[in-house]
């Protein structure tokens, strides 16, 4: 006769299984991001392993994607199969299942660049050293504001590691309407931004829709220059704002509702840059979710910290929270009323992979 202890290991032994083979993550999604930021590269490598170590847990179309990769060189003096970004794009099919890296040279690469819906798996690698730029200069007012994009990602599993991403159009003004800039749209699922500098003035990263991550980047711009309605990470990375005397904002989040699940949670991040009337972000619309934690703030940063846009029927429905920040710029003394300090238990929601659902998608950044 089978003991009670021994049936009850079994059946632990049981669901552990189910679990693993419907690729279940059961802990390290939800392992919070060390208040020590010299701990977090070695705390992300090891939940972010290769992919021989974690087979059993990512999704199955991500690890028959990463089977075989194939790769794509794209140099300007052609050294590699392409000279420029596009026409590599173009000789991926359509319905793409297996990882393709695009190894693109140094130099600047005028272009403006779409990859569609239909060529998942994806993946811009630069060198470190001499990273490519990636430059156009559309504007809302010859594209529309979200097409005006140098870069527009809409696949799924897109992956950009080493490269440069800049609008170089000029910075907008009153006198001008229109003017605004995108460098970068990301508008796919499960893409990751490992050590890419994006360049812009107004609207410089549509964070469109859709689980991101950017990692050990740069970002650079003027007002709104992380906006729109996507559920991102942003871990290790430095927001560089070009300020002057007049009012500059970080970030515009279109949350319109509670049912919708959209946040922007910045993570070890530098708020650098020139001025000092800088807003973490503003309530573009009504449910707005934004969340700094573990960041240092510079004087850039506006004593309030934060803006509802004139409206103050949304002091109630934003949520625009701040945790263990350290710096001038996040001194909470003339914070606006609606910003909410966060508790530990209220906070770690935001600092976990777990956000993103990272542990079941992200993979290491690849090597030059």
């Amino acid at each position: 006769m089978i003991s009670k202890t021994r049936t009850f290991i079994i059946n632990v032994a049981i669901i552990i299984a189910i679990l693993y083979k419907t690729n279940i993550v059961l802990s390290d999604d939800n392992s919070q991001i060390p208040a020590d930021r010299s701990q977090v590269d070695s705390w992300f490598n090891k939940i972010v392993g290769p992919l021989s170590q974690r087979k059993s847990t990512l999704e199955p179309a991500l690890v028959s994607a990463e089977a075989a990769p194939k790769v794509i060189k794209v140099m300007q003096d052609g050294s590699g199969e392409f000279k420029t970004i596009t026409a590599a794009i173009n000789s991926i099919p359509t319905g793409n299942n297996k990882r393709v890296i695009i190894k693109i040279g140094p130099g600047n690469y005028k272009e403006k660049i779409k990859i569609e819906r239909s060529r998942p798996f994806i993946t811009f690698l630069g060198n470190p050293k001499n990273m490519p730029n990636l430059t156009f200069d559309g504007t809302a007012k010859k594209y529309g504001t979200v097409d005006s994009a140098t870069l527009i990602v809409m696949s799924d599993y897109f992956v950009a590691a080493n490269i440069a991403i800049s609008n170089s159009a000029a910075r907008p003004d009153a006198r001008r309407s229109g003017g605004q800039a995108v460098a970068l749209r990301t508008s796919g699922d499960k893409s990751a931004f490992y050590n890419c500098k994006i360049y812009g003035f107004q609207d410089t990263v549509c964070d469109d829709r859709n689980n991101h991550l950017f990692k050990d980047c740069l970002i650079q711009g003027t007002v709104d220059y992380i906006f729109g309605s996507g559920k991102s990470l942003y871990l290790k990375t430095e927001l560089r704002t070009l300020g002057t005397k007049d009012v500059t904002v970080i970030v515009a989040q279109a949350r319109k509702s509670q049912s919708e699940d959209y946040i922007y949670s910045f993570v070890h991040c530098d708020l650098t840059g020139t001025g000092t009337r800088t807003f973490l972000g503003r309530a573009w619309l009504s449910h707005a979710k934004v969340a700094f934690a573990y960041s240092t703030m510079t004087k850039v940063i506006h004593p309030e910290g934060w803006c509802n846009n004139l409206h103050s029927e949304y002091n109630k429905t934003l949520f625009f929270g701040e945790y263990k920040n350290t710096g001038p710029g996040a001194d909470i003394k003339k914070r606006v009323k609606f910003t909410k300090q966060l508790s530990d238990g209220e906070a770690k929601p935001f600092i976990t992979l777990g956000i993103i659902q990272g542990s079941r998608w992200l993979l290491p950044p690849p090597n030059f």
